[in-house]
């Protein structure tokens, strides 16, 4: 039997949460096309006959312009040195670009097995483009690497991937009982929850700028009651998030309500209320309040 680590790397929008939902069968990581959709390291935990693997899904890697973008990268980094594995997973669609490289050359730099996965291949219908494609990812390494195309959309060649992991993967047995699949609390996932439907019904800075914190989350019979806050950074954005008559607030709240409740399988009362937090993402004290703090890996 295999078990152990496998970290997914890769820049902003390459499919990284897309993957790891679609591999579990099930949401556990939110997924949008904006970037920094993820901001904290997420396990997601895979059990079968053959073994049991624990993906480490990470943030996209950019250049970091705050407090909150070094945590970001860091979070990225943190995730190799003790992983029995790496994915880097890529966008397929297209040749490899700087952020590819600055990956390559400052992430992946280590001794720990890579698997170049090459993720929304379905996009390009011109087999010598994705070949193309490939060699240009090949070639940011000094050794040969093995290579996956997939779409992590469709799960096109899934299978082909939990394959070439369980074969690189050390013996061992399962660290979490089989029917585990995260360690997030439901705190966790109802915060993300609520900055998911923030990402998908605004635009501009607004998704950047947001940081949400369950204030409250009592369990009763037949019902969770929640209170959260949505955390911005000026006036002017927080007359967005709420809108006119509250009607962006009402559509975010609703929204998430009815996710909760499938995950929940209950009737879920969820209260927002939206605070302004000044430059909070240049602040170490706020990063820390809203739960964006170095941990151990």
């Amino acid at each position: 039997m295999k078990s152990g680590f496998t970290s997914i790397i890769g820049r902003p929008n390459v499919g990284k949460s897309t993957l790891l939902n679609k591999i579990l069968g099930q949401k556990i990581v939110i997924a949008t096309d904006k970037a920094q959709t993820t901001r904290k390291r997420i396990r997601g935990i895979y059990t079968e006959e053959r073994g049991q693997i624990v993906f480490i899904d990470t943030p996209g890697v950019h250049k970091p312009f705050n407090k909150l973008g070094e945590f970001l990268l860091d979070e990225a980094k943190i995730a190799v040195p003790d992983a029995d594995l790496i994915i880097f997973l890529v966008d397929g669609s297209e040749p490899a670009g700087k952020g590819d490289n600055w990956i390559a050359k400052n992430i992946l730099n280590t001794d720990t097995p890579v698997i170049i996965v090459m993720n929304k291949v379905d996009r390009v219908k011109d087999t010598l483009k994705i070949e193309e494609n490939l060699l240009s990812y090949k070639k940011l390494f000094d050794k040969n690497l093995p290579v996956v195309k997939i779409s992590a959309k469709t799960g096109r060649n899934i299978d082909t991937l939990l394959k070439n992991i369980y074969n690189k993967l050390p013996e061992g047995n399962p660290m979490y009982p089989e029917d585990v699949v995260t360690e997030e609390t439901m705190r966790d996932v109802t915060a993300e929850i609520i900055r998911e439907k923030i990402l998908l019904n605004t635009s501009d800075e607004i998704p950047h700028s947001v940081a949400v914190k369950v204030e409250s989350y009592k369990e009763d019979v037949g019902i969770d009651r929640i209170i959260a806050i949505i955390y911005c950074e000026t006036k002017s954005q927080k007359g967005i998030l709420i809108g006119k008559g509250a009607s962006m607030l009402k559509k975010i709240g609703t929204e998430a309500r009815k996710e909760l409740e499938i995950i929940t399988d209950k009737k879920v009362y969820l209260e927002l209320n939206v605070k302004v937090e000044k430059d909070w993402r240049k602040k170490k004290s706020a990063l820390e309040n809203f739960g964006y703090e170095k941990q151990n890996p």
